[in-house]
């Protein structure tokens, strides 16, 4: 009831590719119609989680493109974070190295991430001259670790590690390199065996009520859990 998604470019520490971004996005697809997933893991071969985008086949093609065709870029890349969040089913990060650029944010538009102690993680979209703005890391970055330390890692694009990324609740576990995977199935698992509606509810419930005042977000609650029941 778990489907595994691995990013598989380990020579090239699974940075993304067009490619594999366009991949990437109909295997989420796919799991959404699969009525036996009930969750869904991403993961990386090799020693990193996903490094960002490919220098040579999506920065350096980009480098060429008219302003039509960077927005174009843009929009397909928030589209897959869209398609995240939006996915009724919960989604684990199984951050097995090192973890930068779109590779964060995957993690972060995941609902679970367990890491490896090796799973250094940076937004570092500055470091190379573009805005920490990128794929809803501003958006959902703060809302995970408070404004304050968002701010912080988006303006600088500094790594932090697994470590210090739990202590801020970047992360929700953090375990040796040899017990990822166990850990990964047993909450994957977990999940898996919970309520297909009831879950589905709670994200889409906490993804509403982001933009919701109190009183707003009660009656959707109500309204919420009264379906279920």
């Amino acid at each position: 009831a778990v489907a595994l998604l691995t990013l598989n470019r380990p020579d090239a520490l699974n940075a993304l590719s067009g490619a594999l971004l366009r991949e990437l996005g109909a295997r989420i697809d796919a799991v959404a119609r699969d009525g036996q997933a009930r969750a869904l893991v991403i993961t990386g071969a090799g020693r990193a989680f996903c490094s960002g985008g490919d220098v040579r086949d999506i920065i350096g093609e980009l480098q060429g493109s008219d302003a039509e065709g960077l927005l174009e870029f843009t929009r397909l890349t928030c589209e897959l974070i869209r398609n995240m969040r939006r996915l009724p089913k919960p989604i684990i990060a199984s951050l097995n190295g090192t973890t930068a650029g779109a590779g964060s944010c995957i993690a972060l538009a995941s609902d679970i991430r367990i890491a490896a102690e090796e799973a250094k993680i940076a937004f570092i979209f500055v470091k190379v001259g573009l805005a920490g703005t990128d794929m809803g890391a501003t958006y959902l970055l703060p809302r995970v670790v408070g404004l304050a330390k968002a701010t912080e890692l988006l303006m600088t694009g500094d790594f932090i590690s697994a470590p210090e990324a739990g202590a801020i609740g970047l992360y929700n576990r953090v375990v040796p390199r040899d017990q990822l995977e166990t850990a990964t199935r047993e909450f994957a698992d977990k999940l898996a065996r919970g309520p297909a509606l009831g879950l589905a509810k709670t994200k889409e419930m906490l993804n509403r009520e982001m933009h919701m005042g109190f009183e707003s977000a009660l009656e959707a609650e109500a309204v919420a859990q009264a379906l279920c029941m």
